[in-house]
Protein backbone atom coordinates (compact mmCIF):
# COMPACT_ATOMS: atom_id res chain seq x y z
CA UNK A 1 0.00 0.00 0.00
CA UNK A 2 1.15 4.06 -0.43
CA UNK A 3 -0.10 6.74 0.55
CA UNK A 4 0.34 10.31 -2.03
CA UNK A 5 0.82 13.79 -0.38
CA UNK A 6 0.77 16.75 -3.04
CA UNK A 7 2.52 19.60 -1.65
CA UNK A 8 4.12 22.60 -3.41
CA UNK A 9 7.35 23.96 -2.68
CA UNK A 10 7.24 28.33 -2.34
CA UNK A 11 9.91 29.06 -0.07
CA UNK A 12 13.93 27.85 0.60
CA UNK A 13 16.62 28.07 2.74
CA UNK A 14 19.89 26.73 3.27
CA UNK A 15 22.72 27.62 5.53
CA UNK A 16 26.27 25.69 5.66
CA UNK A 17 29.53 27.23 6.48
CA UNK A 18 30.63 26.17 2.85
CA UNK A 19 27.46 26.72 1.02
CA UNK A 20 25.84 30.20 3.39
CA UNK A 21 22.76 30.74 1.40
CA UNK A 22 20.40 29.09 -1.41
CA UNK A 23 21.00 31.37 -4.17
CA UNK A 24 24.90 31.18 -3.19
CA UNK A 25 24.70 27.25 -3.14
CA UNK A 26 22.25 26.89 -5.99
CA UNK A 27 25.70 28.83 -8.28
CA UNK A 28 28.00 26.32 -6.39
CA UNK A 29 26.03 23.76 -7.91
CA UNK A 30 25.96 24.97 -11.22
CA UNK A 31 28.86 25.50 -11.69
CA UNK A 32 28.46 29.71 -11.70
CA UNK A 33 30.33 30.19 -8.12
CA UNK A 34 33.47 28.32 -6.20
CA UNK A 35 32.58 27.59 -2.60
CA UNK A 36 34.31 30.17 -0.15
CA UNK A 37 38.15 28.92 0.48
CA UNK A 38 37.62 28.80 4.39
CA UNK A 39 33.91 28.03 6.33
CA UNK A 40 32.26 30.67 6.83
CA UNK A 41 31.36 32.27 9.92
CA UNK A 42 28.26 31.11 12.06
CA UNK A 43 25.00 33.25 11.34
CA UNK A 44 23.50 35.43 14.00
CA UNK A 45 19.73 35.22 14.61
CA UNK A 46 18.37 38.93 13.64
CA UNK A 47 15.03 37.81 14.40
CA UNK A 48 15.97 37.76 18.63
CA UNK A 49 16.26 40.00 20.84
CA UNK A 50 19.51 40.69 21.91
CA UNK A 51 19.39 38.50 25.05
CA UNK A 52 18.39 35.36 23.05
CA UNK A 53 20.57 36.20 20.54
CA UNK A 54 23.95 36.17 22.73
CA UNK A 55 22.46 32.78 24.68
CA UNK A 56 21.15 30.91 21.25
CA UNK A 57 23.43 28.25 20.27
CA UNK A 58 24.81 26.97 16.86
CA UNK A 59 21.58 24.63 16.20
CA UNK A 60 19.53 27.55 16.59
CA UNK A 61 21.36 30.07 14.47
CA UNK A 62 21.48 27.95 11.84
CA UNK A 63 18.26 26.82 12.16
CA UNK A 64 16.41 30.28 12.19
CA UNK A 65 18.58 31.43 9.51
CA UNK A 66 17.24 29.11 7.25
CA UNK A 67 14.11 29.27 8.57
CA UNK A 68 13.72 33.00 7.95
CA UNK A 69 14.90 32.73 4.23
CA UNK A 70 12.28 30.13 3.21
CA UNK A 71 9.86 32.58 4.62
CA UNK A 72 10.87 35.40 2.77
CA UNK A 73 11.04 33.60 -0.50
CA UNK A 74 7.80 32.32 -0.13
CA UNK A 75 6.48 35.89 0.46
CA UNK A 76 4.17 34.06 3.95
CA UNK A 77 4.44 35.56 7.22
CA UNK A 78 6.49 33.14 9.85
CA UNK A 79 3.88 33.71 12.81
CA UNK A 80 1.12 32.51 10.35
CA UNK A 81 2.56 28.96 9.79
CA UNK A 82 2.51 25.62 12.18
CA UNK A 83 6.48 24.46 11.50
CA UNK A 84 8.44 21.08 11.71
CA UNK A 85 11.36 20.94 13.38
CA UNK A 86 13.56 17.62 12.51
CA UNK A 87 17.00 17.02 14.12
CA UNK A 88 18.86 14.12 14.38
CA UNK A 89 21.21 14.73 17.25
CA UNK A 90 19.78 17.56 18.72
CA UNK A 91 22.62 20.16 20.32
CA UNK A 92 25.78 17.50 20.67
CA UNK A 93 28.50 20.03 21.75
CA UNK A 94 26.07 21.17 24.61
CA UNK A 95 24.80 17.68 25.57
CA UNK A 96 28.94 16.73 25.62
CA UNK A 97 29.20 20.41 27.84
CA UNK A 98 26.13 19.01 30.04
CA UNK A 99 27.76 15.45 30.53
CA UNK A 100 31.14 16.88 31.44
CA UNK A 101 30.03 19.04 34.09
CA UNK A 102 27.68 16.95 35.69
CA UNK A 103 30.60 14.17 35.99
CA UNK A 104 33.03 16.64 37.39
CA UNK A 105 31.62 19.51 38.98
CA UNK A 106 27.78 19.25 39.10
CA UNK A 107 26.78 22.08 41.01
CA UNK A 108 27.97 24.58 38.21
CA UNK A 109 25.95 23.49 35.71
CA UNK A 110 24.50 26.43 33.42
CA UNK A 111 20.40 26.51 33.61
CA UNK A 112 21.16 28.93 30.08
CA UNK A 113 23.14 25.16 29.09
CA UNK A 114 20.11 23.25 29.95
CA UNK A 115 17.22 25.25 28.32
CA UNK A 116 19.47 25.09 25.29
CA UNK A 117 19.77 21.47 25.05
CA UNK A 118 16.80 20.05 24.70
CA UNK A 119 15.15 19.12 21.28
CA UNK A 120 12.79 21.27 20.72
CA UNK A 121 15.43 24.73 21.52
CA UNK A 122 15.23 25.87 18.21
CA UNK A 123 11.52 25.89 17.56
CA UNK A 124 11.00 27.70 21.20
CA UNK A 125 13.28 30.44 19.69
CA UNK A 126 11.67 30.23 16.63
CA UNK A 127 8.71 30.81 18.22
CA UNK A 128 9.43 33.53 20.28
CA UNK A 129 11.39 35.66 17.87
CA UNK A 130 8.60 35.08 15.45
CA UNK A 131 5.46 35.68 18.07
CA UNK A 132 3.81 32.57 16.79
CA UNK A 133 1.51 30.57 18.22
CA UNK A 134 1.41 28.23 15.63
CA UNK A 135 1.60 24.54 16.36
CA UNK A 136 5.21 23.19 16.05
CA UNK A 137 6.60 20.00 15.98
CA UNK A 138 10.05 18.69 16.69
CA UNK A 139 10.92 15.14 15.93
CA UNK A 140 14.37 12.56 15.41
CA UNK A 141 14.59 9.31 13.68
CA UNK A 142 18.11 9.13 13.36
CA UNK A 143 19.10 8.42 10.19
CA UNK A 144 15.46 8.85 8.74
CA UNK A 145 15.24 12.63 10.36
CA UNK A 146 14.63 14.47 6.93
CA UNK A 147 12.24 12.00 5.60
CA UNK A 148 9.99 12.18 8.69
CA UNK A 149 10.11 15.56 9.27
CA UNK A 150 9.52 16.03 5.39
CA UNK A 151 6.34 13.74 5.84
CA UNK A 152 5.29 15.26 8.84
CA UNK A 153 5.19 18.66 7.10
CA UNK A 154 3.59 17.16 4.35
CA UNK A 155 1.01 15.45 6.29
CA UNK A 156 0.17 18.34 7.98
CA UNK A 157 0.09 21.06 4.76
CA UNK A 158 -2.47 18.13 3.78
CA UNK A 159 -4.41 17.12 6.03
CA UNK A 160 -5.16 20.95 7.44
CA UNK A 161 -5.05 22.59 4.01
CA UNK A 162 -2.51 25.21 5.38
CA UNK A 163 1.04 26.41 4.68
CA UNK A 164 3.56 24.17 6.96
CA UNK A 165 7.39 25.17 7.90
CA UNK A 166 9.91 22.29 8.07
CA UNK A 167 13.30 23.24 9.34
CA UNK A 168 16.22 20.25 9.22
CA UNK A 169 19.31 20.86 11.04
CA UNK A 170 22.32 19.13 12.89
CA UNK A 171 25.79 19.87 13.82
CA UNK A 172 29.10 18.22 14.69
CA UNK A 173 29.38 15.42 17.55
CA UNK A 174 31.88 16.41 19.99
CA UNK A 175 33.42 14.75 22.91
CA UNK A 176 33.29 11.42 23.59
CA UNK A 177 29.80 11.36 21.89
CA UNK A 178 31.60 11.82 18.30
CA UNK A 179 32.92 7.78 18.91
CA UNK A 180 29.59 6.44 18.69
CA UNK A 181 27.34 9.44 16.50
CA UNK A 182 29.08 10.22 13.66
CA UNK A 183 28.35 14.38 12.14
CA UNK A 184 30.22 17.11 10.78
CA UNK A 185 30.58 20.53 10.75
CA UNK A 186 26.43 22.93 10.52
CA UNK A 187 23.91 22.72 8.07
CA UNK A 188 20.12 23.82 8.07
CA UNK A 189 17.26 23.89 5.57
CA UNK A 190 14.16 24.78 5.16
CA UNK A 191 11.10 24.29 2.82
CA UNK A 192 7.71 26.22 3.07
CA UNK A 193 5.54 23.54 1.85
CA UNK A 194 2.03 24.47 0.24
CA UNK A 195 -1.08 21.98 0.12
CA UNK A 196 -1.99 21.30 -3.28
CA UNK A 197 -3.17 18.78 -6.48
CA UNK A 198 -2.58 17.92 -9.85
CA UNK A 199 -4.20 20.93 -10.81
CA UNK A 200 -2.71 23.25 -8.50
CA UNK A 201 0.17 25.94 -9.85
CA UNK A 202 2.61 28.09 -7.46
CA UNK A 203 5.09 30.08 -9.16
CA UNK A 204 7.91 29.97 -6.67
CA UNK A 205 10.15 32.84 -5.97
CA UNK A 206 13.53 32.02 -7.27
CA UNK A 207 17.34 32.98 -6.21
CA UNK A 208 18.64 35.79 -8.73
CA UNK A 209 19.99 34.10 -11.77
CA UNK A 210 17.19 31.04 -11.62
CA UNK A 211 14.14 30.97 -13.81
CA UNK A 212 11.04 30.79 -11.72
CA UNK A 213 9.76 27.71 -11.98
CA UNK A 214 6.63 25.98 -10.37
CA UNK A 215 7.14 23.16 -8.44
CA UNK A 216 5.25 20.07 -6.66
CA UNK A 217 6.38 17.63 -4.74
CA UNK A 218 4.56 14.28 -4.26
CA UNK A 219 5.34 12.66 -1.14
CA UNK A 220 4.35 8.58 -1.34
CA UNK A 221 5.02 6.30 1.70
CA UNK A 222 5.22 2.71 0.29
CA UNK A 223 6.33 -0.34 2.40
CA UNK A 224 9.74 -1.65 1.21
CA UNK A 225 12.11 -4.32 2.79
CA UNK A 226 14.73 -1.96 2.46
CA UNK A 227 15.08 1.40 0.93
CA UNK A 228 17.56 2.75 -1.09
CA UNK A 229 19.42 6.05 -0.17
CA UNK A 230 19.34 8.93 -1.87
CA UNK A 231 21.88 10.14 -4.81
CA UNK A 232 24.71 11.49 -4.58
CA UNK A 233 23.98 15.92 -4.41
CA UNK A 234 26.99 16.57 -6.81
CA UNK A 235 29.13 18.95 -6.30
CA UNK A 236 27.58 19.53 -2.64
CA UNK A 237 28.27 15.93 -1.45
CA UNK A 238 31.59 16.86 0.07
CA UNK A 239 31.14 20.53 1.30
CA UNK A 240 28.24 18.75 3.65
CA UNK A 241 28.25 14.98 3.33
CA UNK A 242 29.73 14.54 6.88
CA UNK A 243 26.52 16.24 8.55
CA UNK A 244 23.64 13.92 10.04
CA UNK A 245 21.31 16.19 8.09
CA UNK A 246 23.41 15.21 4.88
CA UNK A 247 20.17 13.17 3.55
CA UNK A 248 18.46 16.08 2.24
CA UNK A 249 20.77 17.08 0.16
CA UNK A 250 19.46 15.07 -2.51
CA UNK A 251 15.98 16.57 -2.61
CA UNK A 252 17.66 20.73 -2.11
CA UNK A 253 19.77 19.41 -5.26
CA UNK A 254 16.75 18.50 -7.23
CA UNK A 255 14.95 21.33 -6.52
CA UNK A 256 18.21 24.00 -7.45
CA UNK A 257 17.92 22.11 -10.77
CA UNK A 258 14.45 21.71 -11.43
CA UNK A 259 14.93 17.88 -11.56
CA UNK A 260 12.30 15.82 -12.36
CA UNK A 261 14.11 12.57 -11.70
CA UNK A 262 12.28 10.36 -8.90
CA UNK A 263 14.24 10.04 -5.56
CA UNK A 264 13.43 7.67 -2.74
CA UNK A 265 14.55 8.14 0.91
CA UNK A 266 14.01 5.59 3.95
CA UNK A 267 11.80 6.33 6.90
CA UNK A 268 11.18 3.38 9.42
CA UNK A 269 12.53 -0.31 9.00
CA UNK A 270 9.81 -1.14 6.60
CA UNK A 271 9.00 2.26 4.75
CA UNK A 272 10.37 4.54 2.21
CA UNK A 273 8.89 8.12 0.83
CA UNK A 274 9.55 8.36 -3.43
CA UNK A 275 9.52 12.23 -3.94
CA UNK A 276 8.56 13.50 -7.66
CA UNK A 277 9.04 16.77 -8.32
CA UNK A 278 6.76 18.76 -11.03
CA UNK A 279 10.03 20.64 -12.85
CA UNK A 280 7.66 21.97 -14.99
CA UNK A 281 8.06 25.73 -15.88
Amino acid sequence: MSATLAVRVAGIGLWSPRLPGWAFACDVLHGRAAPPDTPQPRVSPALLAPTERRRAPDTVAIALEAAARACEMAGVAPASMPSVFASTHGDLPISDTMCATLAATPRLLSPTKFHNSVHNAAAGYWTIGTGCVQASTALTAWGDTFASGLLEAASQAVADATPVLLVAYDVAARGPMATVTHSEGMLAVALVLLPGGNDAAVTAVSPAGMRPRGLRLVVREARAAAAAGPPAAGPWAALAAGNAMAPCLALMAALARADAAPLRMGVGRASHLELQLDAAP
